[in-house]
């Protein structure tokens, strides 16, 4: 029994192990504790229906995952903010904590190439009494942030920006929203982890997708570390995010 029992855990550790797996914690089981004790009591119930609705869709994994969503609505609320920033939403999930967390007064510039993505949310949102809250703008953020920047009157009004969207343009964004970004304000870079692939050797299986991003994300790891206009701190959360705290 205890061979059977040992054999069963050596093939849960080689499963969690696996380069491209969802979560970065030691084990399945840590992950579910987390979930289960922490995040799933406190989730706000239109949440829970935008995440289970978007379990559904055949791109799920793009999805915020819900201890992320936790941990975006708590720093929200820390830092006050007011006036934020989405850059890739996909169904919604990380908008919507955005929403709640934000003030009746709060305000979020989405951004997205998918319309048909964010409109499968779109219900849960308005039933959530949030959407007044959301400008989305259907199409590449880049041509949006350009305008954002030539208008000085930008510069420095935003409280928080969250970017999760085409990893090869990462640094492109960070080119621009640093600008708009108030001092003292806070962006959040996602999946800057990228699924552990940064520390997996040069001939691990990897997934097609994981491999073509990789190099862009240890690019931006890279940038965002020797950038002096920031402080940041590189989180374990869902698939790694990097907080930048703008200082100049």
């Amino acid at each position: 029994m205890a061979e059977t029992n040992g054999a069963a855990q050596e093939t849960q550790v080689a499963k969690h192990q696996e380069v491209g797996h969802k979560s970065l914690l030691q084990s399945d089981a840590l992950y579910q504790y987390i979930l289960e004790t922490s995040v799933y009591p406190r989730e706000p119930e239109p949440m829970k229906e935008l995440r289970e609705l978007t379990a559904k869709h055949p791109w799920n994994l793009m999805t915020t995952s819900a201890d992320e969503g936790q941990f975006l609505s708590m720093l929200l609320k820390l830092i006050n903010a007011k006036n934020t920033m989405e850059i890739g939403v996909y169904t919604g999930y990380s908008l919507l904590a955005t929403a709640l967390a934000l003030p009746d007064d709060g305000k979020i510039l989405a951004m997205d190439i998918n319309k048909e993505n964010y409109e499968l949310g779109l219900p849960v949102i308005q039933k959530a009494g949030v959407a007044h809250k959301i400008d989305f703008r259907e199409g590449p953020a880049l041509p949006v942030l350009d305008i954002l920047v030539e208008d000085k009157n930008n510069h420095g009004t935003y409280d928080f920006i969250f970017v999760d969207a085409d990893k090869d343009n990462y640094l492109n964004y960070h080119k621009r929203i640093i600008e708009l970004v108030k001092v003292g304000g806070v962006i959040g870079y996602d999946n800057t982890l990228w699924n552990g692939s940064v520390v997996a050797p040069p001939d691990a299986p990897l997934r097609k997708y994981v491999r073509y991003y990789r190099d862009f994300v240890l690019e931006l790891n890279k940038a965002l570390a020797a950038d002096p206009r920031i402080e940041i701190c590189m989180l374990p959360v869902g698939d790694g995010i990097t907080l930048c705290r703008r200082i100049s």
